[in-house]
């Protein structure tokens, strides 16, 4: 099992904020950083400084680390066309030495389109853009000579398709989400990663199953992955303080998240990989809590 840290930087989180977690990442021996693409914070509260761009924010990040992966959870297709987010994660992967990886979706927050004026069309319309998107941007990574593409959205005519990514066929892919019939299919046809993010065991194991079933129809294998919020403490007093920290109840989150001593994480970070889950994303929210990490890093990751 990989374990991997994942952040929430619209949250409220400078660039050095994220700096110092993804260093610590390294350092700490965690698989990759991963952050979310957001624009605007989730939920009541302080902004603090507001927002990073996601792709700028891995682009520093792939300078400033040598062997952890780098991506996003995930970036929605609303935000960018798929021509130039092609070109951008392929910069990062010859950056990075070809650590990066793409995870894309539909896009869901409406308040952040309306207040940056991103487009923010019907969920029908979200997940035809979506769909066309993995099928032009892996057609520009894997394209020999010149790509063209004609679809119900998005018409490519005679792009060089460069830059070219370091990994070939073409950085992972990943997608996430739990909808029962579009996202198994995506699934299958598109991604090297199928993430459930923030769900029960229950609902990540049925979820894993329609995408078995999907991906045998294809002959495609994916690594399944699955994103919980985390919160370990050594005793009752350090839970306490940490499940405070980020505004959460202690017992929600030992239900519906990571939370509880070593012991308790490291158990049901197993009974995940019983599931079939290869990689567990750690939604680490307190990102001036190194300490955390290191914890972890020391009593969690060596036993997974």
């Amino acid at each position: 099992m990989k374990l991997r840290i994942f952040t929430e930087p619209q949250q409220g989180a400078t660039y050095d904020d994220l700096l110092a977690v993804a260093q610590a990442t390294e350092r700490l021996g965690f698989d990759a950083f991963f952050r979310s693409d957001h624009y605007l914070r989730i939920g009541a509260g302080d902004p603090g400084p507001g927002s990073t761009d996601a792709w700028l924010t891995l682009a520093a990040l792939a300078r400033e680390t040598s062997r952890i992966r780098l991506g996003t959870l995930v970036s929605p297709a609303t935000f960018r066309l798929p021509g130039p987010l092609a070109i951008s994660v392929a910069q990062v992967d010859q950056m990075s030495g070809g650590r990066v990886e793409l995870g894309l979706g539909t896009g869901w927050f409406d308040q952040e389109h309306t207040a940056y004026g991103i487009p923010f069309p019907p969920v029908g319309e979200r997940f035809g853009r979506f769909e066309e998107q993995l099928e032009i941007i892996q057609g520009l990574w894997t394209a020999e000579k010149s790509y063209s593409f004609e679809g119900r959205y998005y018409r490519l005519v005679d792009s060089p398709a460069l830059p070219k990514p370091v990994q070939r066929p073409h950085p992972p892919i990943i997608i996430g989400g739990t909808g029962a019939k579009r996202t198994p299919r995506l699934v299958a046809a598109f991604a090297d990663e199928y993430n459930v993010p923030f769900r029960t065991l229950s609902d990540t194991g049925e979820a894993y199953d329609r995408v078995r079933e999907a991906t045998a129809e294809t002959g495609r294998t994916v690594i399944l992955s699955a994103a919980q919020t985390v919160c370990v403490g050594r005793d009752q007093a350090e839970l306490d303080r940490r499940a405070v920290a980020i505004g959460q109840d202690l017992a929600g989150l030992r239900e519906g998240g990571l939370a509880g001593t070593p012991a308790e994480v490291v158990d049901k970070i197993g009974r995940f990989g019983e599931l079939g889950a290869e990689r567990v994303y750690l939604q680490v929210m307190d990102l001036s809590d190194l300490e955390h990490l290191e914890l972890i890093a020391a009593e969690v990751l060596p036993h997974v």
